[in-house]
């Protein structure tokens, strides 16, 4: 009996610990109001896939710092309309934003897979996405050396998992055929 309680009263601690942590994990959205409207809009797979790469891509331009040798003032503009205002946060809240990106971009692939797994536009997807996980992750290698705080080095650790997985992914997919190359060149 008092066994029985222990293991009640335990997975009642444990259950309010992970809830909170939960909470606090989703206390900041990873996605702007602007982009959350996009990925709804964008109805096929690969150009959902486009808006968060553009999405990961627009945090990356925070990170490093948006001046102007990576983007013109003209380019930000034009951007700002459609997407809205670049995203702000610490390095640590940015980096964890991309990683729930690569999440939910991951999550988006599985969900048309398990509907249609002949679907074309599953290996274009995870090219695009392996892509721009691998450029991602190869920018901010210097950055994980600088992560200080435990909510930075948590955000990098997620985002290398979620990046290996993509890649994982895309390693096994078979060669792109010929229509996939000539979509490339058009």
């Amino acid at each position: 009996m008092i066994t029985r309680a222990l293991l009640l009263l335990l997975t009642a601690v444990l259950t309010s610990f992970f809830c909170t942590l939960a909470t606090a994990f989703q206390a900041r959205e990873h996605l702007t109001e602007q982009e959350i409207e996009l990925v709804k809009d964008a109805q096929l797979l690969d150009k959902r896939i486009d808006v968060f790469i553009k999405a990961a891509d627009r945090r990356m331009l925070v990170l490093n710092g948006g001046g102007p040798d990576t983007t013109t003032a003209k380019q930000l503009k034009k951007d700002s309309e459609t997407w809205g205002e670049l995203p702000k946060g610490s390095r640590a809240e940015l980096i964890g934003d991309i990683a729930r990106i690569f999440d939910e971009a991951i999550t988006n692939i599985d969900d048309v897979s398990s509907r249609d797994e002949k679907n074309p536009l599953i290996p274009k997807s995870l090219r695009k996405l392996a892509a721009a996980a691998s450029r991602i992750v190869e920018q901010l290698k210097p950055v994980a050396g600088q992560a200080r705080s435990d909510e930075e080095l948590s955000s990098f650790d997620l985002l290398s998992e979620n990046a290996e997985s993509i890649l994982q992914a895309a390693n096994k997919l078979p060669p792109p055929t010929t229509a996939e190359k000539k979509g490339k060149k058009q």
